[in-house]
């Protein structure tokens, strides 16, 4: 499998790339959709798309916190990390950009904190 995948109590279903190719990938794939997409504010974290008909906020906290977990933000420094969310029709990739790297046009940010990603399962 090329990508993580979870499923939240809700039924939202979250999809995550494991390296810069799945991201491409991922990303490619939901790039001018209105889907939510999240990534930490820092490099090299998955990106991660939830599929859901009625967006909830606790579906974007959710998918947050595997973001955050995921990222190497958390593996290398373990303190709250700050995770960008918008969507597809956000997305662009212009000529020279490596492989897994995308420009955001406009984003909101959520502080996921160490506690959050410390109950992580």
């Amino acid at each position: 499998m090329k990508f993580r995948q979870v499923v939240l109590e809700s039924g939202a279903k979250i999809i995550l790339g494991k390296d810069a190719k799945s991201n491409e990938e991922l990303v490619k794939e939901f790039k001018g959709k209105k889907n939510t997409i999240l990534h930490t504010a820092m490099p090299g974290s998955p990106f991660c798309i939830i599929e859901v008909k009625k967006l909830d906020r606790a579906d974007v906290r959710a998918a947050a916190v595997y973001c955050a977990r995921y990222s190497q933000d958390w593996r290398d420094n373990k303190g709250d990390v700050k995770v960008n969310v918008f969507t597809g029709k956000d997305v662009y990739k212009s000529k020279g950009m490596p492989t897994g790297t995308f420009g955001v046009k406009k984003s909101r940010t959520i502080a996921v904190k160490k506690e959050e990603i410390q109950k992580f399962k």
